[in-house]
């Protein structure tokens, strides 16, 4: 039976082999050249995961499904001695240290020391005599063990995307005793079987744990990776996050490098003069993101093209905006606009008429758009009146930065252009005493009051991703030309993977 279930084990190996090698990714001659997105995650953080480990190496342990073990073997004189085990299951688990290592371009090497596990179960055992006489006995078993278990997981493409291959896989009995209905020193008997069944035991144990933690080492990919593929997805807009290249292991990092094309509808984009260097990354913070200039313009594009980019602004928001001096001039402005109407009856709308362009710069990223704004008041008896329509050229450099798990941009350096102006109050466009308020509304008001309503809404969209749940410190957004970068030192919240585990199991 067991050597049935090797043979089983044995065929799945070279099926799984298989399946890698079908489903192996083919990258062309420069890779780099179409990398969109990069994550490196350095040593201190693999420390800081390797933590969570035991919860892994925990769940392998509980989840192994234990085949029932027999055997039997001829004594002289007593004839033909038989056992059997089953029902086999761990009872108590605990693991004293785990040490991790990343080995240069081969594997993420695991040392776990002193896992001290009780299995228990079902043994019957006796032996059928020369004259026979047959005696056989079943009992409940307690096996006590103590193992040092090395793990290396190799990182691969499978499906253009991260797969992790933990079947190099061993374990180090340093102790395993079987106890009888707690009977901690067995007669000859029972000392007998133990003798015949440890070197089984050794084996069925190291095969079912080995191939459970590979299994969930797969897992644990695909969680990482559907995570992230939720995370660049919002309804209809997302992140084509298939691997550009294969992923690297170094002393100090792993790193993966993704295409991050936008996918939204029939909107298509090329991507295939990527500026990224491993150098453009260091390797003193725990996590860095770096993300190119084309994938900040596609996503400018796709929100556009979803209409995403309008924004009403009436009542208290509109009186905010025109109201933001006490002065006769702009009394007077205001009067002329809104003819007396009250901001409660009037709404301000402003939306970009053109994909916006994004150009990441050493002092922050530039955002260049042409953008309408439209004011109709609405009388009370009388018809919705346009009052006033404009079409400026805006170009803004904006500053961003995460603090108390909120984003926050910061705009400077704002420059306008109008480039068409009709107001009822002006109609031969001559009066300066508007345009110039108008001006300087949106420079100090207007810009600032639509960037907080962004950066509201990406913090609501990144808090409905998980984001939140992450202790972040000291995350910098680096702005170069051509590309952003965000790098940070984070905590791993401990309630993510053992809920991911519980759902699993």
């Amino acid at each position: 039976m067991l050597w049935a279930g090797r043979m089983r084990l044995g065929a799945f190996g070279i099926l799984l082999m298989l399946v890698h090698a079908l489903a192996a990714c083919e990258f062309g001659p420069f890779p780099y050249s179409v990398t969109g997105i990069v994550c490196r995650m350095t040593k201190p953080a693999a420390l800081l995961l390797n933590q969570e480990t035991a919860q892994v190496i925990q769940a392998a342990f509980r989840n192994a499904k234990f085949p029932n073990i027999t055997g039997e073997r001829s004594m002289r004189l007593l004839g033909k001695v038989a056992y059997g085990l089953a029902n086999i299951q761990v009872n108590d688990l605990s693991i004293e240290q785990s040490e991790v290592e990343l080995k240069e371009n081969d594997a993420i090497h695991i040392d776990i020391k002193n896992v001290t596990a009780f299995f228990k179960g079902t043994l019957t055992y006796g032996y059928a005599g020369a004259w026979f006489l047959q005696l056989f006995h079943s009992v409940d078993f307690e096996i006590e063990s103590s193992i040092d278990l090395q793990i290396n997981i190799k990182l691969m493409c499978q499906k253009d995307q991260v797969a992790a291959d933990a079947s190099d896989c061993y374990l180090a009995f340093h102790k395993l005793t079987l106890h009888l209905q707690g009977d901690k020193e067995p007669g000859w008997l029972k000392q007998l079987f133990t003798d015949f069944i440890s070197f089984t035991l050794k084996l069925v144990f190291k095969s079912e744990v080995c191939n459970e933690i590979n299994y969930l080492a797969q897992v644990l990919a695909n969680f990482v990776h559907d995570l992230a593929a939720n995370f660049v997805q919002d309804e209809g807009i997302r992140l084509d996050i298939s691997l550009a290249s294969a992923p690297l292991i170094k002393a100090n990092y792993l790193e993966s490098h993704h295409k991050g094309l936008v996918l939204y509808k029939n909107f298509s984009n090329v991507f295939s003069d990527s500026v990224f260097s491993p150098s453009l990354l260091t390797e003193s913070r725990m996590l860095y993101f770096w993300l190119s200039e084309h994938i900040l313009n596609s996503l400018a594009s796709a929100a556009f093209l979803d209409k995403r980019l309008v924004l009403t602004i009436s009542g208290e928001k509109l009186q905010a905006l025109f109201e933001m001096e006490d002065t006769e001039v702009q009394r007077k402005v205001v009067q002329m606009i809104f003819q007396g109407t009250s901001y409660n009856d009037s709404v301000a709308k402003v939306w970009s008429l053109s994909h916006p362009q994004i150009s990441p710069e050493p002092e922050g990223t530039v955002v260049k758009s042409l953008v309408a704004v439209e004011i109709s008041i609405f009388p009370v008896g009388e018809e919705p009146l346009m009052v006033l329509y404009m079409e400026k050229e805006i170009t803004v450099t904006i500053q961003a930065a995460y603090a108390e798990k909120k984003l926050i941009l910061h705009p400077l350096d704002s420059r306008m252009e109008f480039k068409v102006f009709k107001c009822t109050a002006d109609p031969s466009g001559n009066d300066p005493s508007i345009r110039n308020f108008l001006q300087k509304m949106i420079s100090v008001v207007g810009i600032p009051e639509v960037t907080s309503r962004i950066e509201q809404a990406l913090t609501s969209l990144m808090n409905s991703k998980g984001l939140n749940l992450f202790e972040i410190k000291n995350p910098e957004i680096i702005t170069r030309k051509g590309y952003v970068i965000v790098q940070l030192d984070f905590s791993f919240p401990n309630h993510l993977l053992l809920d991911f585990l519980e759902k699993r199991l």
